[in-house]
């Protein structure tokens, strides 16, 4: 079996360990005889996947009895309704930070929805590549919503703003269980579950119990946070096959890596290593601002269009796939999230550098 180094932004890499314990239960799931894909979700099977879930997700991000943990469909473009459509507050506005393409996306979705949607802060005007240093609160908001990393334009929020007691409310599809942070000041985090968590198709939702107090209940039973909080995530089929290889890369991060602060110390070093040689030469250019720059999407261009053909097409043969930049924006996007391996990225800047001495 030849696998390459996986730099893809979503779907993305997922650790060796997983895949080959998905392998290896996928015909018979731990003596049962059958397929995790067979088990019903109603079974004491299945039960147990999602309890450990549950349960390892609260352990690594240290929530409090507060906090509901569910798992959804329809990725994070679905949050996006759904957030202002569960969460704002008659009379109230709701404030986004809009820091590229994603926040944008959200702003959109709000807006269509007719919700009195605020833009307090962005980086629009520098091309998305830089997170806003000032963001103003107003604490008569319904919540504020961030986007916590930025795949497309390779910007992250180092710290988080200070809302106030505003509940923030954060798209961590990118970044979530890559680093230690106090989740106290946020009323709700998602993350569609395809490039830090496991394979496409499930989508995490923490909320605050005091945020599902606001639910209405006119809304579609499927469209309402109470309706998966009140039955645990089960009120209809839930994507069982996802949830249980989300549950083996939750495993892995708190037992064979050692948790999050063992994670958020691969993740720093994996980016000082790329970065370290951006910085260090002039053939490369990094395109996000360096005080915003992402630890899990590293973005760059090269001198010239016809290089960068030459060099992605050099990077496959070399067994180095994902590269490319998103579609918007061009040039190149290694994206080096908690499953993509030291080994990976040393690879990748010793092939920099060779391309480099040839081309540049």
């Amino acid at each position: 079996m030849s696998r390459i180094f996986n730099f893809n932004a979503g779907p993305a890499a997922l650790p060796l360990k997983v895949l080959e314990q998905v392998k290896a239960e996928t015909l018979d799931f731990r003596g049962t005889g059958m397929s995790i894909l067979e088990i019903s979700h109603r079974s004491k099977f299945f039960e147990q996947v999602l309890d450990d879930a549950i349960d390892r997700t609260r352990r690594l991000l240290g929530l409090n009895k507060s906090y509901h943990v569910l798992f959804l469909q329809g990725g994070a473009s679905l949050q996006f309704s759904m957030i202002p459509m569960n969460l704002a507050v008659a009379g109230k506005p709701v404030d986004y930070v809009d820091t590229g393409t994603w926040a944008t996306r959200a702003i959109k979705e709000a807006r269509n929805l007719g919700k009195d949607v605020r833009v307090v802060a962005s980086s629009e005007d520098k091309e998305y590549t830089h997170i806003p240093e000032n963001v103003p609160v107003d604490r008569d908001a319904a919540y504020l919503h961030i986007t916590s990393n930025n795949t497309i334009r390779g910007t992250q929020w180092r710290d988080f703003p200070d809302s106030g007691g505003v509940p923030i409310i954060s798209d961590m599809s990118s970044d979530i269980f890559s680093r230690r942070f106090d989740p106290k000041p946020f009323g709700m985090i998602y993350a569609g579950a395809q490039k830090n968590l496991g394979p496409a198709g499930v989508t995490l939702v923490i909320i605050r119990e005091d945020l599902l107090e606001r639910v209405p209940k006119e809304l579609p039973t499927m469209l309402r946070y109470t309706t998966y909080s009140e039955n645990k995530s089960l009120y209809n089929t839930p994507p069982c096959f996802a949830i249980y290889v989300a549950d083996l890369v939750l495993e892995w991060i708190e037992e064979t890596i050692g948790g999050l602060d063992a994670m958020q110390k691969t993740n720093d070093e994996k980016a000082r290593i790329i970065y370290g040689y951006i910085d260090s030469q002039d053939f490369y250019r990094g395109t996000a601002r360096p005080d915003s720059r992402s630890k899990m999407n590293v973005t760059f261009r090269l001198p010239d269009p016809e290089l960068e053909k030459q060099f992605l097409a050099e990077a496959g043969a070399a067994g180095l796939g994902g590269l490319k930049g998103h579609r918007s924006v061009g040039g190149f996007r290694a994206s080096i999230y908690n499953s993509v391996t030291v080994e990976a990225v040393k690879a990748l800047v010793s092939f920099m550098k060779d391309f480099a001495a040839k081309r540049g």
